[in-house]
Formats: C-alpha cells, sequence, structure tokens
C-alpha cells in the first residue's frame, strides 16, 4: 500500500487528488457513483447498440461487442456486479482488431467502452462518442445525427449523473483526461455531449 506521506513528498507534478487517485487511494471522479454507472450504462449500450450492424455487416461470427452490450445492460439492470464486469472490460475492444473498415472499429470500440461503464463512469461518454464516429463513417452527417439522437435520449437521471464527470481533458484520472478521447473526432463527439449537458435542464 502507498504511504501517503511519500506519494505527497515525491509527487512532482500533478496534483494531489490525481496521484491519490492513481495509485489506488482514493476513486477517480470520473469513477462516478455505483448507482449512476448503472444509470449510464443503460444509455450507453443504447447508444452502443444503434451502430452496432456496422460491425456485424463485416464479422457476424463475433459475438464480443454484442455481449458487451448485453452485459452492460445487465450492469444497469442490477444483474451482474461492477467486480466481475471490471475484469471483462477490454474484450469487445479486441474485436476490433478482427474488421478491416474504421466504421467497424469504432462500432466494436462502443460496445466496448459501453461495458467499461461499470468500472468508470466516463466510459459511457467514449461509448458515445465512438458510436457518433462510426455514423459519421458510415454515412455523411451521421455523426450529427447520432450525437442528436444521444442528446435526445438521455434522461434527467442520465443527464444529472453525467454532469457530475468533469469537462474533457481537465482531469487525467480516468478516460476523459488528455488522450485519445480528447482528441479529434472523439473529442469533438464528447464536448458536444458534455455543451449540451450545461443547455439542458
Amino acid at each position: 500500500m502507498t504511504n501517503l506521506g511519500t506519494l505527497i513528498g515525491g509527487m512532482g507534478t500533478g496534483t494531489v487528488r490525481e496521484r491519490l487517485c492513481e495509485s489506488g487511494g482514493m476513486p477517480s471522479v470520473q469513477t462516478l457513483s455505483e448507482g449512476d454507472r448503472r444509470l449510464v450504462a443503460a444509455w450507453a449500450a443504447d447508444c452502443a447498440e444503434r451502430v452496432l450492424p456496422l460491425f456485424e455487416a463485416e464479422n457476424s461470427d463475433d459475438d464480443r461487442p454484442r455481449d458487451a452490450i448485453a452485459r452492460a445492460r445487465a450492469f444497469s439492470h442490477g444483474d451482474l456486479d461492477a467486480a466481475g464486469e471490471i475484469r471483462r472490460r477490454f474484450v469487445a475492444n479486441r474485436a476490433a482488431q478482427e474488421v478491416r473498415s474504421p466504421a467497424a472499429k469504432a462500432a466494436a470500440r462502443a460496445a466496448g467502452q459501453a461495458s467499461g461503464v461499470a468500472h468508470m463512469g466516463a466510459h459511457a461518454l467514449g461509448a458515445a462518442a465512438y458510436a457518433a464516429k462510426a455514423a459519421a463513417l458510415s454515412t455523411p452527417g451521421g455523426g450529427a445525427v447520432e450525437t442528436a439522437w444521444q442528446i435526445e435520449h438521455m434522461s434527467g437521471p442520465v443527464r444529472e449523473a453525467l454532469r457530475n464527470l468533469p469537462r474533457l481533458g481537465e482531469d487525467r484520472s480516468g478516460p476523459l483526461g488528455p488522450g485519445l478521447l480528447a482528441s479529434g473526432e472523439l473529442g469533438r463527439n464528447i464536448r458536444a455531449l458534455q455543451a449540451a449537458l450545461t443547455q439542458h435542464p
């Protein structure tokens, strides 16, 4: 176990909270409560499921993305626990390596992000971002249409839960930190979603 005095004394860059989160000393703000994770898991599963046909059209024999979405739904209903899902959260992402088209890869990653919500609530925005990217890659203007659908289908409780997440790129203790989800099209998609959260009650 990390000694708190040692951790703070040797911090270097980063805040105390960030370093504690990284060391396992406290949960990341991007985790959300288990109740909020169960809420947003269902929405993330809905987002990923809408683009699942893009993956299955190329590899209908690989059921890993579909299974990941089903597990996200089961977690949202309380049928699966977080610990078991944390161990399985990367399974659907591996399916992205078995397809060739960028749209199919993004669809598989959307499913992987949805299954990751059991571990960390911020993955819900990742699922939505990859789903919008998959839609954009498959149809001109599809990304904007998908993001609009995602915003429209956030329930009030889901909106409230997602508002508890930090803005993209501001917190290093999870997937919304500076990195893959903060860059390019994925970053634009998440910023659009977070902007909508500030505009709707």
